[in-house]
């Protein structure tokens, strides 16, 4: 995934997820759209992910996806956060975490949507 973003001129400065999601923080390059880079990433990891084993062959991202900006000051500690996915959650799921940044940013969204 780094050498896609790298690719897009918008260079990823942490990944790391679990079995369900991914986490990544980026730098958005100028000349790119969000809904652009993300189809970019999930077909090349796609790709990607497939050739690596016959288990994978199933492999597909969801439909959606969640985007959230930070300013300069707060690369750093959610770089520590995007890095300890692992230890997070076996503690808060996925579901409610995601729940919790659309509270934080008041974005409104029906359930029946957000899960596929």
């Amino acid at each position: 995934m780094a050498s896609i973003f790298r690719e897009l001129t918008s260079p990823s400065l942490a990944i790391d997820g679990t079995v369900d999601h991914v986490h990544i923080l980026f730098a958005l390059g100028r000349v790119i759209t969000i809904a652009d880079l993300v189809e970019e990433i999930k077909t090349g990891s796609s790709k990607w992910i497939k050739t690596k084993g016959c288990e994978f062959r199933n492999f597909h991202w969801q439909k959606g996806y969640g985007a959230f900006s930070i300013g300069q000051s707060n690369v750093a500690l959610l770089k520590r956060y995007i890095l300890g996915q692992k230890k997070h959650h076996k503690r808060v799921t996925f579901q409610d975490e995601y729940r919790k940044f659309l509270k934080a940013y008041r974005v409104d969204y029906d359930e029946r949507y957000v899960w596929d």
